[in-house]
């Protein structure tokens, strides 16, 4: 997993780091990075030679970066200028660099750019672009280079006016995001928030981390982890020779109903394909289930369904008193459970608190942004990371939290984020698919935020691995898995579409 660090903490490491190096030098190996990866994306749109590069320069150290970054640029051809937001107060050393490698200032931007360098405001920014920066970056979007094509934007850090340490874009007047969209980010040292969760993500484009020596110098605990396909490598079960479907764990599937058949029919897909040895179904779409299912044992009751080392509860299974039975058969069960959909609807009122508070077995529960409304009486907010994490501390249970970014976060307070959602999975279904997928996670033996994290991280490759079929439907979602589920058998690594390939 990769660490995910607060700007406080970034902050400390960079002072404790700065005060063992020769002053500017920090500064110098971020600037060396950025140029380095600017002139890679010039070298695919005719080369660095005569290439037109506009930085966008404010006040603070990350103007510097840029202005340092623009003076590499310069010296090996480019034409590079440099539009100062507040003149008086741009990076001494960083602008008398620029001017001395032919570094031109210029007072609007040029009709033709291959290149814009956001170096307005950093990790120190907050509340969203000013408005002369808003407009300027505004006015920018679709500007093109000598090649016809818009102009790459490089975020320098982080794309100016996020909210660093929670992924929150604030709205300006227009009802537009208040910050850049990159391309890419190249950011310094450490992985920041806004750069891996929130609507913020989705502005930095193709994050890259340039070290700058910084690791060592960072103290505490991350923010959050992402998680990275090595990860599910090394946790995922493998059966010995001696496995049996047994030892591989079953998994109890209580979902659907018969005014809902496709809710159980997905959900017990997304199981079938898991690591477990065995599905047990127990609903009201039993023959539905058979049908399309054939391997699984079916009954009509949790009751009935036999020995199971964890269970799915909720999606179709509906808000009556039968279904409320069922949830409660499934609560006093003392194996790991996975609530989704209607069973989170049904702990609204509180009703189940007391045999909640008496579960010693996991709990995983997997809302989205309504449910997540309903459970707490307000909406997750501005900050999701804090936001699961609070609801997971009150329920005591692991909480995945969906979206583009999906949290999981843990009642003592770990966070995740899964790095490969895409928006082909806002269709009805697939999120029954997932829940199938972690309920066979957990009956396989996976800690719950591990079991969480791993199946947010397949589902959405299975997701992207279905849209380049087209238009994605749950099903798609859940035959998608098998593809993806099967490469972990290798070394492999997803692709930057998605996709995995093996090393």
């Amino acid at each position: 997993m990769r660490p995910v660090w607060r700007v406080a903490d970034v902050r400390a490491a960079e002072a404790g780091l700065m005060a063992t190096l020769p002053p500017g030098t920090l500064m110098r190996r971020a600037a060396a990075g950025l140029a380095r990866r600017c002139a890679l994306l010039l070298a695919d749109r005719g080369g660095v030679y005569a290439a037109r590069v506009l930085l966008l320069v404010g006040s603070g150290d990350n103007g510097g970066d840029g202005l340092f970054a623009g003076a590499h640029l310069a010296r090996r051809g480019a034409a590079v200028s440099a539009l100062l937001l507040t003149p008086g107060r741009a990076h001494a050393d960083g602008l008398a660099a620029f001017r001395a490698a032919g570094g031109q200032l210029v007072e609007h931007p040029p009709a033709q750019v291959d290149l814009v360098l956001d170096g307005i405001v950093g990790i120190g920014g907050s509340g969203g672009l000013r408005e002369t920066a808003d407009q300027l970056a505004a006015s920018l979007v679709g500007r093109c280079g000598r090649d016809g094509e818009p102009a790459a934007v490089v975020a320098v850090d982080v794309p100016s006016g996020v909210v660093v340490d929670t992924g929150h874009v604030p709205v300006s007047a227009s009802g537009r995001p208040s910050a850049v969209r990159a391309d890419v980010t190249v950011t310094f040292g450490a992985l920041k928030p806004a750069l891996v969760v929130g609507p913020a993500a989705a502005l930095a484009g193709q994050v890259e981390l340039v070290d700058i020596g910084l690791r060592p110098c960072l103290r505490g605990s991350p923010a959050l982890w992402v998680t990275e396909w090595s990860d599910l490598v090394g946790w995922w079960p493998r059966p010995g020779p001696a496995a049996e479907k047994y030892t591989r764990g079953v998994v109890g599937v209580a979902t659907g109903s018969a005014t809902y058949p496709g809710a159980a029919v997905l959900s017990v897909g997304g199981a079938l394909v898991g690591p477990t040895g065995l599905v047990r179904y127990a609903g009201g779409a039993r023959d539905e289930v058979l049908r399309q299912h054939p391997s699984v044992i079916a009954t009509d009751r949790v009751a009935d369904a036999g020995r199971v080392q964890a269970w799915v509860c909720g999606s179709g299974l509906g808000t009556g008193d039968g279904a409320a039975a069922e949830l409660r058969a499934v609560l006093a069960a003392p194996v790991p459970v996975v609530l989704d959909a209607d069973a989170l609807t049904l702990l609204v009122d509180g009703s189940l608190a007391d045999q909640l508070r008496r579960r010693e077995a996991p709990i995983v529960v997997t809302p989205h942004d309504r449910e997540f409304t309903r459970l707490c009486g307000e909406t997750p907010g501005t900050d999701r990371v804090a936001a699961t994490l609070r609801l997971a501390a009150w329920m005591n249970a692991v909480v995945l939290l969906k979206g583009d970014r999906t949290v999981i976060g843990t009642p003592d307070g770990r966070a995740y984020v899964n790095p490969t959602g895409t928006p082909a999975l806002a269709t009805g279904g697939t999120g029954d698919v997932l829940a199938g997928l972690l309920g066979s996670m957990l009956a396989a033996g996976l800690a719950p935020e591990r079991a969480a994290a791993a199946a947010a991280y397949l589902h959405g490759l299975a997701g992207r691995e279905a849209a380049r079929g087209g238009p994605v439907t749950a099903p798609d979602v859940a035959a998608a898995l098998r593809p993806v589920l099967a490469r972990l058998g290798v070394d492999t690594e997803p692709d930057r579409r998605g996709r995995v390939r093996v090393r």
